[in-house]
């Protein structure tokens, strides 16, 4: 399919989350211990994570490095960090 056809939409982890969003914000995406998130909440979150990162100075190619096992504020980096251009340098712990 060429890349400028109508239906075409270059399919990232921000653009698959606000889709998902979407269709299924309802739903839960997260679950870890006793907390659950659903789509929508999830979406959310990574927002005001990024929104934080950007207001501290984070941009468009910069690296940012969380230190953090697998819980969901490492999972919410995965797409706050691109969402605002910058580069996820993850090391779980």
């Amino acid at each position: 399919m060429a890349g400028n056809s109508v239906n075409f939409e270059l399919l990232t982890p921000v653009t698959f989350l606000k889709r998902t969003a979407m269709v299924y914000g309802h739903k839960d995406a997260v679950v870890h211990n006793d907390k659950r998130f659903t789509y929508r909440q999830f979406e959310n979150r990574v927002h005001r994570l990024a929104s934080a990162l950007y207001g501290i100075g984070i941009s468009k190619g910069d690296k940012v490095a969380f230190l953090s096992p697998n819980i969901p504020p490492m999972l919410e980096a995965h797409f706050a960090v691109p969402m605002i251009g910058a580069t996820l340098v993850s090391i779980n712990i």
